[in-house]
């Protein structure tokens, strides 16, 4: 009888009588800024959640994976960039929460909602981890300038500054060590048949 009792308030503590706010929906909180427009910034702010920790993961990834001649700088390098990810995506994830929206937060509900496709489950070359890396990267900028773009036009500014001097200044350092590490000593090799 009394394990019956324990087992029935345990199974109502997990289960989704106790969700207090459903992921999609949006709380009033005293901002100065509609619901439409947070829930358009909260919608732009989990896509680039969800793909900045699926960019976190490739970086740990790549840093137990990585090997060759570049092991040491590449082995460290991964892990910083990792480290700096994972501080963005707590940015992010606390700029969702302000708005009065639900941060993504699930692994699978981050693999299904990221628009970086997974990787494979085997060791990658390390210029494929690089392609993959800068790939992941690029899709960043992109969705975060569009996100700025509009947060501004919004009123948003709050979320337009965390997606200008957080979001996207991190990304493209972290674009420019990549492409260091792919080039050829040449300064000039980006205007070359450009």
């Amino acid at each position: 009888m009394a394990l019956t009792r324990i087992a029935e308030s345990r199974n109502r503590q997990h289960g989704k009588d106790n969700v207090i706010q459903e992921f999609g929906t949006v709380y009033p909180v005293p901002i100065g800024l509609g619901e439409n427009v947070r829930s358009t910034s909260i919608g732009a702010l989990n896509q680039v959640l969800a793909d900045t920790m699926m960019l976190r993961d490739l970086y740990k990834k790549h840093h137990w994976q990585v090997s060759g001649a570049t092991f040491y700088q590449l082995h460290l390098l991964f892990d910083k960039h990792y480290a700096e990810q994972l501080e963005m995506m707590d940015a992010l994830a606390e700029r969702v929460a302000a708005l009065g929206g639900v941060p993504l937060a699930a692994p699978h509900d981050v693999a299904e909602a990221s628009s970086i496709p997974r990787p494979p489950k085997g060791r990658e070359s390390v210029p494929a981890q690089i392609s993959r890396l800068l790939d992941a990267h690029e899709k960043i900028l992109i969705e975060s300038r569009r996100a700025a773009k509009e947060a501004s036009q919004n009123g948003d500014e709050g979320t337009n500054d965390l997606f200008v001097s957080d979001v996207i200044r991190t990304n493209e350092m972290h674009v420019f060590f990549l492409c260091e590490h792919l080039a050829d000593g040449d300064p000039h090799r980006h205007q070359k048949g450009a």
